[in-house]
């Protein structure tokens, strides 16, 4: 066991050893969710503190000079309607999780998966495909234009 923990740090440490940021050469989206993975779950929130669904989305859009509304409720209304078969990242995802109409969001980030602030885990990434977030997707938004998409799908150096 001991040989084991051993060989993983030091694996993560020559990995994450060297210059530059460890997001270097990943797209600027996913660089910028990557740097708040793992923030707690905070009821309003809209800081590194701790998100709210809604307000994780706004902390990652203000990186693009993107406004949008405040709740998921609203955000849901933003932009243009997408099939979920065409999403691409930067897009926003909703749900009803609560029986009531949209009461979660979050941002698909490419090949099926979507961050958000989950009330229990924080910050993560999901599958659109898990059972919880499947049976529960309602609709999907395009709320950038060409010129944002294609500085949030840009390496990040």
């Amino acid at each position: 066991m001991k040989k084991t923990v051993i060989s993983i740090v030091g694996a993560l440490a020559v990995f994450t050893s060297g210059a530059g940021s460890v997001f270097a050469d990943q797209p600027q989206l996913t660089a910028s969710v990557n740097e708040v993975v793992g923030t707690p779950y905070k009821w309003g929130g809209t800081t590194t503190d701790g998100f709210d669904c809604s307000g994780f989305i706004l902390h990652i859009f203000k990186t693009f000079d993107v406004k949008l509304p405040r709740t998921s409720k609203t955000q849901a209304n933003a932009g243009e309607y997408v099939d979920k078969d065409k999403l691409r990242p930067g897009d926003l995802v909703f749900f009803n999780t609560d029986g009531k109409g949209i009461s979660h969001a979050g941002i698909y980030v490419g090949n099926g998966k979507f961050a958000h602030s989950s009330s229990s885990k924080g910050v993560r990434i999901s599958a659109l495909s898990e059972s919880y977030y499947e049976k529960r997707y309602v609709t999907a938004r395009r709320v950038v234009s060409e010129e944002v998409y294609d500085s949030m799908t840009t390496e990040k150096h």
